[in-house]
């Protein structure tokens, strides 16, 4: 009765598909400004647009949009690689592969910072979840580069946009979602990623070593007693490197050797963490409830903003949505490069606003079968709009980089030093993001 009633009373498709998706588009926004969580926000909208354009007799379309979500037997990889990511914030392995990679940083200006980008890379290469790699380098590094007379601003950068590197680095959940979404190989992602991703980490440590090598007091080397430990001592410690070397072969190693498929990978990784939580005697009931819980909040996280998105671009293309977007934007008579352009604008503003996951379920059901028809690869913009992420998760007022890093940083660091502190390392994400634009070559080389 109530479906009928909003049939009747809202008529929405006598308005047409333009004034259709001013109305859908205005109503997300609105309903965000409220508090309303994004999950619900689409949801609602989603039902009121089922409802008020096809009539009562359209709940199946919802649910069957539903059902094709939940039962992606990709989607399997999330939980798997948050979960190890999960047991890799609670054990030791972190903190002993952090501790091990400063006493090489030696007397080096800014030595220590870009040992801290060396381990969020390969933390990255890991798990492929952000906020849990802020989290960690907060805790490990932040105190330590503080301690040694960093700057201020040089250490909330480097703990922040290190930690972010997962969005780039496969094992991403953020390439996994894309290739989900774009329906394209994660495996062909992950390779074409780890390039782009490799040139980002180093544009990181270059900033580093010039800002330090210009002003040494900006970023002063180890204390003489732990720069000169004997190299005995030194390789002694890389023991601690040993088994997060093989957890990342393991996972990554089993991808690109085609042994096995990602969501097989995810499952190993998680099997070869917990053996060597095992091996170093961390293994605790507490440890893996607390992995759990944390793994269940933070998939539940995704899966309702999944359900409540995937519902509404469903709907969204039935009314003939995708085809209006897609024909207005073609329509235009500009040039393939501008289009490309303003997708990347889109999302970074959204980016201020929205997460990742929300962005994604949002832009790329109607960006990427655009992009396909301009005769672009659609792994290359799986790219872009993975560096595109790397500026959301900075940017303010709603990068999460910043209020991870908050929630462990000392009491004395405020948001604004954190914000200010973020300001080069967005930079030089953008001007990746320009780098990936105008060479594409730079991520596609390595699947031709």
């Amino acid at each position: 009765m109530i479906f009928q009633f909003i049939h009747e009373i809202l008529n929405l498709k006598a308005l047409g598909i333009e004034w259709g998706t001013y109305i859908l588009v205005g109503s997300i926004f609105l309903l965000l400004l409220t508090g309303l969580p994004l999950a619900f926000t689409t949801g609602l909208v989603a039902l009121i647009f089922t409802f008020g354009w096809f009539g009562p007799m359209a709940l199946p379309l919802v649910t069957a949009r539903i059902y094709g979500f939940v039962v992606e037997y990709s989607l399997v990889a999330v939980p798997m690689f948050v979960f190890m990511a999960s047991l890799l914030d609670r054990s030791g392995i972190a903190r002993d592969l952090f501790n091990t990679m400063r006493l090489f940083a030696g007397r080096i200006p800014g030595g220590v910072a870009v040992q801290t980008l060396f381990v969020a890379f390969f933390l990255a290469a890991m798990s492929g979840i952000i906020g849990g790699e802020i989290v960690l380098l907060g805790i490990l590094a932040l105190p330590q580069m503080l301690r040694l007379g960093y700057n201020k601003n040089i250490a909330i950068g480097v703990c922040c946009a290190g930690g972010a590197l997962g969005t780039m680095v496969p094992p991403s959940i953020v390439l996994i979602i894309y290739g989900l979404m774009a329906s394209v190989s994660i495996a062909d992602l992950f390779l074409a990623a780890i390039t782009p991703a490799t040139i980002l980490m180093f544009a990181y440590v270059a900033y580093v070593l010039i800002r330090c090598g210009l002003n040494p007091e900006l970023g002063p080397g180890l204390p003489e007693e732990e720069a000169n430990l004997p190299w005995s001592e030194k390789f002694k410690a890389l023991r601690s490197v040993i088994l997060p070397v093989l957890v990342a072969a393991t996972v990554l190693g089993s991808i690109y050797g085609g042994v096995a498929s990602v969501t097989e990978a995810a499952a190993m990784g998680v099997f070869g963490v917990l053996i060597a939580i095992l091996i170093r005697r961390e293994f605790t009931f507490e440890l893996v409830n607390k992995a759990v819980v944390q793994t269940l909040n933070t998939c539940g996280m995704i899966v309702w903003i999944g359900i409540g998105a995937a519902t509404l671009v469903g709907v969204y293309n039935l009314m003939g949505g995708t085809r209006f977007v897609s024909s207005a934007i073609l329509g235009m008579g500009t040039s393939p490069e501008l289009i490309i352009l303003a997708m990347m604008g889109i999302m970074l503003i959204l980016g201020l606003f929205l997460d990742w996951i929300g962005i994604a379920m949002l832009c790329l059901p109607i960006f990427v079968p655009i992009v396909v028809q301009l005769g672009y690869s659609p792994i290359w913009f799986g790219i872009l709009f993975a560096v595109n992420m790397q500026v959301s998760f900075l940017s303010p007022p709603f990068g999460p980089a910043a209020f991870y890093l908050k929630g462990v940083a000392p009491p004395d660091i405020s948001l604004k030093d954190i914000y200010t502190s973020l300001v080069p390392f967005i930079c030089i994400q953008i001007i990746v993001l320009v780098a990936m634009l105008t060479f594409p070559s730079l991520s596609m080389w390595i699947l031709n």
